[in-house]
């Protein structure tokens, strides 16, 4: 069986790219530009792993790790959150996500980053 990936970003560029990079790499992909209702798509897809960019349509993506750090279903789920923001990684890692990826990424660390938190 897939793991699944939810793939959070605003860009619709960068979600085609990774949609396509991890469908390659041999995982379920489900690729999302809106927050809203998050939680029953997770609810829905249960993904083993979250990408999430830090700045969607004005809505903060460390809040959003928050909120599924602390969610009793989601909690364990790991959370790897993109950025553009690349001197701020302690602030960002403080919100609780698993790991960050520095904007603009490459494909071989983003696929590395995902097989080691899911695997």
């Amino acid at each position: 069986m897939l793991k699944r990936i939810l793939v959070l970003d605003d860009n619709e560029d960068i979600l085609e790219v990774v949609h396509e990079a991890l469908s390659y790499s041999q995982f379920e992909v489900k690729s999302i530009s809106e927050c809203d209702g998050l939680m029953a798509i997770l609810d829905e897809f249960k993904p083993d792993l979250i990408l999430l960019d830090y700045r969607i349509s004005g809505t903060n993506g460390g809040d959003i790790c928050r909120q599924i750090k602390t969610h009793p279903t989601f909690g364990n789920l790991p959370v790897i959150i993109f950025s553009a923001y690349i001197n701020h990684d302690d602030e960002i890692l403080a919100y609780g996500c698993d790991a960050v990826i520095n904007k603009p990424f490459d494909l071989i660390e983003l696929i590395a980053k995902v097989n080691e938190l899911v695997y």
